[in-house]
């Protein structure tokens, strides 16, 4: 399956477990020795294979024990200055988002009780 923004956050979560689970087969690896490699539980090794929710730092665990931490860098790939961001800010780093402007254009909000 491939993990789409239609998906819902159980369904990714569950195919995220199915992935994990196929890669630790792949290396031979049974839930008990990932987990005491990972030093996590085998119950969370069966809860996160199973589409449960799991903190980021046990993810990490696994992934690193599962060979795929490097896979990290695809998923949130470092960010750089866009070129327009460089003439703008004349080669500074941005520290804040401006967030988006309101329109002006439309008229105030009122509860429409008023006479």
């Amino acid at each position: 399956m491939k993990i789409e923004g239609l998906l819902t956050d159980e369904a990714i979560l569950a195919e995220l477990g199915g992935r994990l689970a196929q890669r630790r087969l792949e290396l031979q690896l049974t839930q008990e020795m990932l987990a005491e490699q990972a030093g996590v539980s085998k119950r969370t090794v069966e809860r996160i294979e199973a589409g449960a929710t799991a903190q980021m730092s046990t993810l990490i665990r696994l992934l690193r024990v599962l060979e795929l931490l490097d896979r990290l860098e695809t998923l949130v790939p470092e960010a750089g200055p866009r070129p327009m961001d460089l003439v703008k800010l004349k080669g500074k780093a941005r520290k804040r988002a401006s967030g988006k402007r309101k329109s002006t254009d439309e008229e105030p909000w009122h509860w429409g009780d008023e006479t």
